[in-house]
């Protein structure tokens, strides 16, 4: 059985080709392993603040386990978010606990930002992710901070692990059948933030186009200008 103590959070090759395969895109910018099923493979990849497209990246803890994943998307579908977020408007002490988690949180970017060698992002300073701190927007990522900070550091994401008790624990291994293990490893990227990306490139190539073709009109407006101007 996987314990703290026995596995470095540092990700293998292994670990960064089976988390390529779990989420179906090339593995990138991860700096640690936040978690592990029983067995060794990732349920957790911390992720640098800033991608090496550049792009700011604030969720630092990312699910990448299908089971995992699916399992707490169920508990969205279900409405416990809204349950969750009442009940932070009413509960003063759950709130605070909450608020903490949101500094936790922070606190670990800022150290995966140094490790990384990113260092600090400007466009998400002081913004954790999940809604955190006066709302819940993800479980996604409540969940993947609980299972890489450990129990009693964020209420909710603890919350959400108990509720998916049905169809996933941290006492049992459920990789099996959850991805194919012996894919070809994904070599484009498809997520929301490289298509993001790729379209602000491509606004940037029609936007220098377009300077390119008003450089020209001009200068053909006076070269016709100079012609005409000779012929007086």
């Amino acid at each position: 059985m996987v314990t703290e103590s026995n596995v470095s959070k540092t990700p293998s090759q292994q670990d960064l080709d089976t988390i390529a395969r779990q989420l179906g895109r090339p593995a990138r910018d991860i700096v640690e392993v936040g978690a592990r099923c029983v067995c060794g493979n990732p349920l957790v990849a911390t992720t640098a603040p800033r991608l090496s497209s550049g792009i700011p990246f604030p969720t630092t803890f990312y699910l990448t386990h299908p089971t995992l994943t699916s399992a707490v998307s169920r508990l969205e579908a279900g409405g416990l978010m809204n349950e969750m977020n009442e009940r932070l408007t009413a509960d003063a002490e759950l709130a605070q606990q909450y608020r903490a988690a949101h500094e936790h949180y922070l606190a670990e970017r800022n150290r995966i930002g140094e490790l990384s060698g990113v260092g600090e992002v400007p466009e998400i300073n002081g913004i954790s992710a999940g809604g955190m701190p006066e709302r819940v927007k993800c479980l996604h990522v409540l969940v993947g901070h609980s299972l890489s900070a450990g129990p009693g550091v964020n209420p909710l994401g603890d919350e959400a692990i108990d509720g998916i008790a049905e169809w996933w624990t941290r006492e049992v291994c459920t990789c099996e059948g959850a991805w194919d293990h012996e894919a070809p490893l994904p070599n484009k990227d498809l997520s929301r933030h490289v298509k993001t990306q790729e379209l602000a490139d491509a606004e940037e190539k029609k936007r220098l186009r377009r300077l390119k073709a008003e450089e020209s009109l001009t200068a053909s407006e006076e070269s016709t200008e100079e012609s005409n101007g000779g012929e007086q």
